[in-house]
């Protein structure tokens, strides 16, 4: 298990001061000479420092106190700004743009430079460059946006106003879209003092995208890529010099290549080169050179190649000039299964990355409908089920859960695999889609049976010889080579349920045609699953269960819960597949063991059920009652559910509630599953308030973690895994499967 806490370039501190809370308490256009020279790159001497800023007024100044930076709907611990797949995955882990370097999920710098030059004067808005010329000025931080496809953020300096919008589009049910590995930037710039300013725009990225380790050498190329309806394109491209397909160096990929591009406009220059050459070039001239070094290849960290482009806006007034860029990451082969490298889903659609790029750009104002409407639908929807807060909460997974998955072709037939981020790196881990599954019963029930489809495939045809179900399909993503030696991390009763809940939620949530033919292609070993479980759900043996940091567990009560709406959930497969004497027997059973482990669950002296079997006097969250809930079981006696609710509650901390007795962490995804599952009781507000305290204030600064401390508000570990989908549980009751 991985834990990324490092503090960013932002959080360093010089006497006591730290530079993020400079920008904090005055914004960078705010900051004086003495305070500015803690910034990377702004240092020069006082009386040059001091003739600038008498030259121009403070950005937003009108002689009021500058405000802070304003957060709606919540304060993200980290922010998403290019998150599309488990490799195009960049974050920006601090409360300001300016001073603080965006960085993939791992905390590997991953650079990007934002300039914009008013009137001839320079101001930062993002990164952290070392540049001479820049000057100690920077934008005011007004706002950011977050809703659950992009990051919004509005800055302003001498009488204009910049919204910068990072938007990571989620495309449920378009397979071609949902394949691009791809990310839109738009900027757009209006005059907000009644008066024109001239106006550019200069952005940047580094090598440090292409590869974990600086010192990869790294080649590059310029393209004009065209796309539909006339769309004209600039990319610029960075790949390793040596590639090696299908690996990883520190969970980046170690092949492939970076795509940088901007829609051709008028104004529109670019150059690749070193960064303090690039840079200087465009604070000199006011655009850049249409030109590529040529030293090439070369390591990442050798005068630190970057690749940037620059938008003369002209004279802009109070109708909003705009730019709009994309950023990728693109792979071929994208992952292998059994030794047979699969090409990426979106090469069916596309010859070329560029085709793909072109497209991708031309489909911009549509994808900015799209995906607003899926915003507005899930901000309303939450927003009823749950209230503002649920809302924030559902706009701060949407995205991570997707970017922790990928589409792929095998042989004509597309399948999505998902990678254990921050964790063990698996490759589509049962038990990591099994809490990420919310989201996609809510929004995506096709690609759920694309996530199934290869963990259905392997026991079936791969080679797996076990009867119980596989915990994940290879050991390091991207990489499923299986386990025919049998050689795993076992969690029997864990994964066998799994698979049949996820697989009955599936098919409550398509048409009966779709149901009926995957219900029967698999018959037989859901059969053997169900089976398993009917000989060991009740009273599990010691095994390992999901929460494997809390280690091996005989007579979990949690873990016989799940087995049992397992058995439950096998009913419903029973009848999709027309064996109505299987669903009659598997109800049946399921029925029997559900009134037994009611019995044998209940705590002697006190009203909640235990953790295990032959430990009274000790409590956990029953998380796994949400499956009776999701597919309509109505399995679990009303009692039991009135219990429990009443007995968290009792238990609460100010951050959340314990996963268990024995310590004061909890999980994130678990606490909404039991928000749902006891959705009629007070507790469910409370742990939605909770979780987004805890997301709201903590001082982790890292992609939305699932696993914390609900007293200290820290992370205790994990980060940026899809397992975030099951904030979505709230919202996934809303299409509720047929009771079997």
């Amino acid at each position: 298990m991985t834990n990324h806490t490092d503090p960013t370039p932002g959080d360093q501190t010089e006497g006591g001061v730290s530079r993020r809370g400079l920008f904090r308490w005055t914004g960078a256009a705010g900051l004086g000479v003495s305070a500015a020279a803690l910034l990377p790159g702004f240092a020069q001497p006082a009386a040059a420092a001091a003739a600038i800023g008498a030259a121009v007024p403070a950005a937003g100044e009108d002689g009021s106190r500058a405000q802070l930076p304003g957060f709606d709907p919540v304060r993200p611990p980290a922010v998403p700004l290019a998150t599309r797949s488990p490799y195009l995955n960049t974050w920006l882990t601090s409360g300001n743009t300016s001073g603080s370097w965006p960085s993939f999920w791992t905390g590997h710098t991953t650079a990007m430079v934002g300039i914009a030059l008013v009137d001839g004067t320079p101001f930062l808005f993002l990164g952290s460059p070392n540049v001479a010329g820049l000057g100690p000025r920077g934008m005011v931080q007004q706002d950011l946006t977050l809703t659950a496809t992009r990051s919004q953020y509005v800055f302003a300096a001498a009488g204009v106003e910049l919204t910068l919008t990072f938007l990571s589009p989620v495309e449920p049910g378009d397979l071609r879209r949902q394949s691009m590995p791809l990310s839109y930037v738009t900027a757009g710039v209006r005059s907000t003092d009644g008066a024109g300013h001239r106006v550019s725009l200069y952005f940047d990225i580094s090598g440090e995208w292409v590869h974990n380790d600086t010192g990869t050498e790294i080649g590059w190329a310029q393209n004009q890529v065209r796309g539909p309806g006339g769309t004209a394109v600039t990319s610029l491209s960075c790949t390793p010099a040596t590639p090696q397909p299908l690996a990883e160096n520190g969970d980046m990929a170690t092949w492939g290549t970076v795509v940088f591009s901007a829609a051709n406009q008028s104004g529109l220059t670019w150059q690749i080169g070193a960064d303090t050459a690039v840079r200087g070039a465009v604070l000199a001239n006011g655009k850049l050179g249409d030109t590529s070094d040529t030293n090439q290849p070369r390591a990442i960290n050798d005068n630190w190649p970057v690749f940037a482009f620059s938008f003369d806006l002209g004279t802009v007034g109070a109708t909003p000039a705009s730019a709009a860029l994309s950023l990728g990451h693109v792979r071929e082969p994208a992952v292998s299964y059994l030794g047979t490298p699969l090409p990426p889903l979106w090469r069916s659609y596309w010859s070329t990355w560029q085709d793909m790029v072109g497209y991708f750009h031309s489909d911009l104002a549509a994808a900015q409908d799209r995906t607003a409407a899926l915003d507005g639908k899930i901000r309303n929807e939450a927003t009823v089920v749950g209230g503002h807060q649920y809302a924030a909460l559902c706009a701060l997974a949407l995205r991570q859960a997707y970017a922790g998955t990928e589409l792929v072709s095998r042989n004509g037939t597309p399948w999505a695999f998902l990678k254990e981020i921050s964790s063990d790196g698996n490759v589509s881990t049962v038990d990591v889609t099994y809490p990420a599954l919310p989201v996609f019963c809510y929004l995506d029930p096709q690609y759920l049976g694309l996530l199934l489809a290869p963990l259905l495939e392997y026991p079936e045809h791969g080679g797996w010889p076990k009867t119980f179900a596989e915990h994940d399909l290879g050991s390091h993503y991207p990489n499923a080579d299986g386990h025919n030696d049998g050689n795993e991390e076992d969690m029997p009763v864990e994964e066998s349920a799994n698979m049949l809940i996820m697989t009955a939620a599936y098919l409550g949530r398509v048409d009966a045609a779709t149901a009926s033919s995957f219900a029967t292609t698999h018959y037989t070993i859901l059969k053997q699953w169900a089976d398993y479980l009917v000989a060991n759900a009740l009273d599990p043996g010691y095994q390992n269960q999901t929460d494997d940091f809390t280690g091996f567990i005989g007579h979990s009560v949690n873990l016989a819960l799940k087995g049992i709406l397992a058995i439950g959930a096998m009913a419903q497969v029973s009848t999709a597949a027309g064996k109505s004497a299987d669903a009659t027997s598997y109800r049946a059973t399921a029925t029997s063991y559900i009134g037994q482990w009611a019995t044998k669950a209940q705590d002697p002296n006190a009203a909640h059920l235990k953790l295990a079997y032959d430990q009274p006097g000790t409590w956990s969250l029953k998380y796994n009652g949400y499956p009776d809930a999701l597919l309509g079981l109505g399995l679990i006696p009303e009692s039991v559910a009135r219990q429990e609710a009443a007995w968290y509650l009792s238990q609460s901390n100010q951050y959340g509630i314990p996963l268990d007795i024995r310590h004061s962490y909890t999980k994130a995804d678990w606490e909404m599953w039991t928000a749902a599952w006891l959705r009629d009781y007070p507790v469910k507000d409370y742990l939605i308030g909770a979780l987004y305290d805890f997301v709201d204030t903590s001082p982790s600064r890292v992609p939305f973690t699932d696993w914390y401390d609900t007293i200290s508000d820290q992370q205790n570990g994990f980060q940026a895994r899809p397992v975030v989908g099951g904030i979505f549980a709230l919202l996934s009751l809303g299409r509720q499967g047929a009771t079997g």
